[in-house]
């Protein structure tokens, strides 16, 4: 079926859109493929609205006398309200929207279609592949090397070609510890520490079942992580209550007597419906502005939204603590490896490794851990907090790692090269964008479906000079230090410019971002870099009340 078939009113004259920040205003709205264009023609002055279909969350009819209107709610949680003459008008309107917002094939979509003038097709695809990363970490060459045993995805279908593992763990040894874990996913290296050599793992859960079973090759693969004399650490993002009931089912977890150099410590991570539906409550409590304070708080407090913020932060410490202060090796996982298991370890990568706080660093921090590691995006962010019909396999796991990397930004404004502005652009385009970067589930439906043959990369578009620049931090000062986020419940805040981005009060806020980076920028320029550090303090009293405001908004 042509995209156009679905199309049951192209255009409509005499539309009124109503949008937060701005009067009604009176146009055209046009219906396209993957596109809503709203178009306002005035004194020969135009301005009109696009919005890409993808971003459409849900719709709301509603019949007004002879006319009709919609609600429009998107993933990125804009609210807009059209009025459209006629009620049959809208209802197609309407139904086109429906159909064109959901579309299920890869290819059909946006990406596949939008051609900027300024990007071209020719060339690599995305910022770096594990071969790559390899090269660039030569503390992995003495103990480590880079494994093609899944070239053809066979052995695991949501790990990359390429992987990084033990240099004396043979590829048959990967594949039968790939049997005896979940989805295939056995133990690989997520990251090296540039100070002890100690390492970061992830996998999905041992199946050992009722029966307890064994893998000797499993259990060698992490033998060879360590010598013999050394004690690694098995981070279980399940309570020990859900490990075990998980080997009823036929999951489980590493034996101590099979793995006698492990040791386990359970961290209960919520996963899947439950940090959906907390989204959902958040979302909800946010769009109401009819509240008390205290109901207000109250409906924050039960969307629970922070408390998964909170313990993701806290493992992700956990795992610093024993890799950076005690210098042992970690193996994170919980039931499939693919959720939690990625916030976790990219978290903790971010607090140890420097290089991963800058833009490139960042970006190719979550290229490597998220979309080369098997993050299902085309699953988890099929709808946001509006849509009313829910998937099973819907979960906001990566606008939960954004909300913890922002809640680190904040406590360390000078330690991260990237601005708020990344997080929330990031954030956008993993529900709906022009690129082809957040498309399928893994590499394997990736290069099934011609993705990088035929879309742009977002990541790669990020890092071009004159965009790039719009997401830089100017307050960074790289420090090659660990940093230490608090977790205490006074730390952690609302993301504001997330949540509350489409109210007058997030609008305000933003002004005062601007001004305060146009101070700041200022007075580098004129300072220079030696003595940015003493002109920012002289000018504490212009940065001060500002810093104060955002405390007292955000805890509003």
């Amino acid at each position: 079926m042509e995209l156009s078939e679905h199309i049951k009113t192209a255009n409509v004259e005499d539309v009124t859109l109503k949008r937060p920040f701005h009067p009604a205003l009176r146009g055209t709205l046009c219906v396209t493929s993957h596109h809503l264009l709203f178009s306002d023609r005035k004194d020969e002055a135009s301005w009109q609205l696009l919005i890409l279909l993808r971003n459409i969350d849900a719709i709301e009819k509603r019949a007004v006398g002879s006319s009709g209107t919609i609600t429009i709610k998107c993933k990125d949680l804009l609210v807009l309200q059209l009025e459209i003459p006629g009620m049959e008008e809208c209802l197609n309107i309407a139904s086109s929207i429906e159909a064109l917002s959901s579309l299920e094939s890869v290819t059909e979509m946006y990406p596949f279609f939008y051609r900027p003038s300024h990007l071209t097709l020719q060339g690599p695809w995305g910022l770096s592949s594990m071969e790559q990363y390899y090269k660039q970490t030569e503390r992995l060459w003495d103990r480590w090397r880079v494994s093609t045993v899944n070239s053809d995805y066979s052995v695991c279908p949501s790990y990359p070609s390429a992987v990084i593992v033990p240099r004396e763990v043979a590829d048959d040894m990967l594949i039968r510890s790939a049997r005896f874990r979940q989805g295939g996913r056995f133990p690989v290296l997520s990251y090296c520490h540039h100070r002890n050599g100690m390492v970061i793992m992830r996998s999905s859960q041992p199946l050992t079942g009722a029966n307890k079973k064994r893998c000797k090759e499993d259990e060698l693969l992490l033998q060879a992580v360590i010598d013999g004399s050394e004690l690694g650490y098995v981070i279980d993002l399940r309570s020990a209550q859900q490990a075990q009931q998980a080997r009823m089912t036929g999951g489980g977890f590493e034996s101590k007597s099979c793995y006698s150099h492990w040791k386990r410590i359970h961290r209960h991570h919520e996963r899947g419906k439950v940090v959906q539906e907390s989204l959902i409550k958040l979302v909800e409590a946010c769009s109401d502005p009819s509240h008390s304070v205290d109901r207000w708080l109250s409906k924050l407090e039960n969307s629970k939204w922070l408390s998964h913020v909170h313990s993701a932060l806290s493992t992700a410490g956990l795992v610093v603590e024993c890799v950076e202060r005690d210098g042992h090796s970690v193996l994170v996982h919980g039931s499939e490896g693919t959720d939690n298991t990625l916030l976790v370890s990219s978290l903790a990568q971010l607090i140890l490794d420097p290089a991963s706080r800058t833009v490139t660093g960042f970006l190719c921090l979550l290229e490597r851990e998220w979309i080369q590691a098997g993050h299902p995006f085309q699953q988890r962010c099929a709808h946001s907090a509006y849509s009313h019909a829910r998937l099973k396999q819907e979960c906001p796991s990566f606008l939960l790692l954004l909300d913890c990397v922002w809640q680190v930004w904040r406590q360390f404004p000078l330690a991260l090269e990237f601005s708020e502005a990344l997080l929330l652009r990031l954030a956008q385009e993993a529900y709906a964008s022009n690129y082809g970067t957040f498309l399928c589930n893994s590499e394997q439906e990736r290069c099934a479906a011609g993705v990088k043959e035929n879309t742009h990369c977002l990541l790669q578009s990020l890092l071009k000079p004159d965009i790039e620049e719009q997401y830089l931090n100017p307050l960074y000062e790289p420090t090659d230090l660990a940093i230490w986020p608090s977790v205490h419940p006074q730390s952690l805040q609302l993301w504001t410019g997330l949540f509350l981005r489409w109210t007058e009060y997030a609008q305000n806020m933003v002004e005062a971002r601007e001004e305060v980076w146009s101070i700041v920028k200022e007075h580098r320029e004129r300072a220079g870099p030696d003595q940015t550090n003493n002109t920012l303090s002289t000018h504490c009293e212009t940065l001060t009340p500002f810093e104060n405001l955002m405390d007292e908004l955000t805890i509003l």
